[in-house]
């Protein structure tokens, strides 16, 4: 006779530090994928029980116990299922990235991580200590076998599973966003499959937590490495297969009443990220809505889109603030993209801010030409106006700067730069550009000529970002051999690019790293952003002669 197990993915999107949330929350799940599902295993995420990533707050000892806790809860609560979860599991004065399997109060398996992710925005070392056993339990006769995370992505974890009798292996999560993340992660799994010829079943967290986004993407591999289940990106979402053992091995079974997810589109999923990573920071930091400075310009149109997106249009305000070097343009652009997404909209002229702040200073300035300083002071004559609005109406400030412009510094310190959350702060110009053809896609709520105008910071007359910058056909290609591939002056130069604008444009980003480290959180979407991720020295006389 057939052995079978019913197991219920839970793609979740849980809270750092909500220890009693996430716990109801998997105890909520367990008993509707029982009751309504009819499923013998229910999976969670990577430490669903605390939030991934946790970071610093693994050392507090008030966290330490609410965990202990937790875990009790779940497996005196939980009733007629096995549930598995991640947990921090503390071990004296180790802290072991776990996952634990209950079922009716009973504990089958424990599974220490062994493979520590130390790179790019992970930081596991600083926390955890390496796991060394194999953990294998059987459930209606089915062996399973437990993998986390980076497990799969190194032979040896799985193979060891594999080796104490596996039949299926089943990967709990914590993989966030990047662009070609999905099917680089199918590939890794496949590799893993076709090694061992067990199937796999991949549980991903999904949602928002500070610069990271989790796009979900849970799936279900069988043993030839063939797809038959992708769940959906960036929604919480809750899936039941079946496994069936016989002579032959693990066969997964899944009956879906829709296609199988396709692999998601550049564009599409880069802008799902966006979303829902905003979406999250303002619900997760419970702020009420959003302002934003609306300029007629390309980035900030992109961001109010994507905030009406993640929010409603109807929790989202935007603030026209022109002065004498503001197109006609730019304030009719402005007005039409308002009108179309229906957002509350106010237009406060910096005229007069801008007059009381060189008044005060004419005396200090007395004999000194005008110069990028009276530029700034337009900028945070804005930022001022916003921030107080933010204040006034505990709505969080979105900034509207993109990577192109925090590489190089085309950005003002307290000016456009201030503000909570820059979810933009990782997408090139290139990027911005074309997100917003794709926003039109579906909707057309950008002016045509907001994205097809030359880009101007509009700060002095007739300026244009070209009179400062390299074109951003040029600017953004260097910029990413140098950011995210660590390229040199000569190997960006071997590329086609004029060896000295190479060497111009990565002063640029050297000289303006302060900038970046005041900089507000933004999503990250690519293999390498500003934030945990980049480590560069702001003082340094390194120089790029090659």
């Amino acid at each position: 006779m057939n052995k079978t197990v019913t197991v219920a993915l839970a793609q979740l999107d849980l809270v750092v530090g909500d220890i009693s949330g996430n716990t109801d929350r998997i105890i909520e799940y367990a008993e509707r994928a029982r009751a309504d599902l009819h499923a013998d295993l229910v999976i969670f995420p990577e430490l669903s029980i605390c939030g991934y990533p946790p970071e610093d707050l693994l050392f507090h000892s008030g966290l330490r116990h609410r965990v202990m806790e937790a875990v009790e809860r779940v497996r005196d609560s939980v009733r007629g299922i096995a549930v598995l979860f991640g947990f921090p599991e503390y071990d004296g004065d180790d802290i072991f990235n776990s996952c634990v399997v209950f079922k009716d109060g009973r504990h089958l398996a424990i599974y220490r991580k062994k493979v520590l992710p130390n790179y790019r925005v992970f930081d596991e070392v600083r926390y955890f200590t390496p796991g060394k056993d194999a953990a294998v339990f059987s459930l209606n006769g089915i062996r399973i076998g437990l993998n986390i995370c980076e497990d799969v992505w190194q032979a040896g974890p799985t193979q060891a599973a594999r080796a104490a009798g596996a039949e299926v292996i089943l990967v709990i999560n914590g993989s966030p966003y990047e662009l070609d993340s999905q099917q680089i992660r199918e590939d890794v799994v496949r590799d893993r499959v076709r090694a061992s010829n067990v199937p796999v079943v991949y549980v991903n967290m999904v949602g928002g937590q500070d610069e990271l986004v989790f796009d979900g993407g849970s799936f279900v591999m069988d043993a030839e490495g063939e797809i038959l289940l992708r769940a959906p990106p960036f929604i919480e979402y809750m899936q039941v297969i079946e496994l069936a053992a016989d002579a032959s091995g693990v066969v997964p079974k899944v009956d879906l009443a829709e296609p199988i997810e396709a692999l998601p589109v550049t564009e599409k999923s880069v802008y799902g990220a966006l979303v829902c990573g905003t979406r999250d920071y303002v619900r997760k930091h419970g702020f009420p809505g959003v302002v934003l400075g609306l300029s007629g310009g390309i980035d900030s149109a992109l961001i109010l889109a994507i905030a009406c997106d993640a929010i409603g249009a109807d929790r989202v305000r935007a603030l026209m603030m022109p002065f004498r070097y503001t197109s006609n343009m730019s304030q009719e652009d402005a007005a039409e993209q308002v009108a179309t997404l229906g957002v509350q909209y106010d237009v406060v002229p910096i005229e007069p801010l801008y007059e009381a702040a060189t008044g005060v200073l004419a005396d200090l300035f007395k004999g000194l030409e005008e110069d990028v300083t009276e530029e700034n002071i337009q900028a945070r004559c804005r930022g001022l106006l916003l921030m107080a609005v933010s204040n006034k109406t505990s709505r969080m400030l979105l900034t509207t700067g993109n990577k192109s412009e925090m590489a190089v510094g085309y950005a003002t310190l307290y000016g456009d730069m201030a503000g909570g959350f820059a979810p933009i702060k990782d997408c090139s110009k290139t990027m911005v550009y074309r997100l917003a053809r794709y926003r039109n896609s579906i909707s057309n709520v950008i002016p045509e000529r907001v994205i097809t105008r030359p880009p101007s910071a509009e700060l002095r007359p007739n300026q244009k970002d070209s009179d400062s910058l390299p074109d951003y056909s040029v600017l953004d290609p260097i910029l990413e051999a140098f950011i995210e591939e660590d390229l040199s002056v000569a190997e960006i130069a071997e590329r086609g690019f004029d060896r000295d604008v190479v060497i111009r444009v990565l002063e640029m980003v050297k000289r303006n790293e302060y900038k970046r480290r005041q900089a507000p959180p933004g999503i990250r979407i690519s293999s390498r952003a500003f934030g945990r991720d980049w480590r560069y020295p702001i003082t340094s006389r390194y120089t790029f002669p090659d």
